[in-house]
């Protein structure tokens, strides 16, 4: 049974946020795990410049905030989403008993975090590459291997700007390329993959 069937079954409330609306902001002392039942949400640092830094995106069936909320810790990002968005909330108490109670959840949680750790390990190291094409093809590579082939990557340049540290007319330039290697191909400007 997937987490979120559970929770509706436990009649766990449901907030609703339109696209462009934060749910919560950085520095804030985190209250609760966020499952997302549809949208999908973004976790954005700006730096000193005001320029975003997109650390996650998260969809339908995923969540979020667990991190600040077992270690007790202020949010390190704010979180907007991208579409409308329907989220269900579980405060501390009621995460910890989840995590008691379903050893299938708490192994997702694992998986889960391990899954963060390994991504922003990995773009840490590609944040540090000089080679902006190399980061680009890294980071789309990364983002294809969950989808099969003929699935559309949904997202916008923009995005991929904003996860790569790059301005998106490198990502644009570096997406052309990349076709051109067979690395995935374009339909009406979305990358889809092989």
């Amino acid at each position: 049974m997937s987490i979120i069937k559970y929770l509706l079954e436990r009649n766990y409330s449901i907030y609703h946020y339109q696209k462009g609306e934060c749910v919560y902001e950085a520095g804030a002392i985190p209250k609760y795990v966020y499952f997302i039942k549809s949208g999908r949400i973004s976790m954005v640092t700006v730096n000193a410049e005001g320029r975003e830094f997109i650390q996650g995106i998260f969809k339908s069936g995923q969540y979020f905030g667990e991190p600040a909320l077992l270690l007790q810790k202020r949010y390190l990002a704010h979180t907007l989403a991208d579409q409308d968005t329907e989220i269900i909330v579980v405060n501390r108490e009621q995460f910890l008993e989840l995590l008691e109670e379903d050893r299938a959840f708490s192994m997702d949680l694992i998986h889960t975090l391990s899954n963060r750790l390994f991504y922003k390990s990995m773009m840490l190291e590609e944040l540090a590459n000089e080679q902006a094409a190399h980061r680009v093809a890294t980071l789309i590579d990364y983002l294809l291997q969950d989808l099969q082939s003929g699935e559309v990557l949904r997202l916008t340049r923009q995005q991929l700007a904003d996860m790569s540290g790059l301005r998106v007319e490198t990502v644009i330039r570096t997406i052309r390329q990349l076709e051109t290697e067979k690395r995935f191909r374009l339909l009406r400007g979305k990358i889809v993959k092989i």
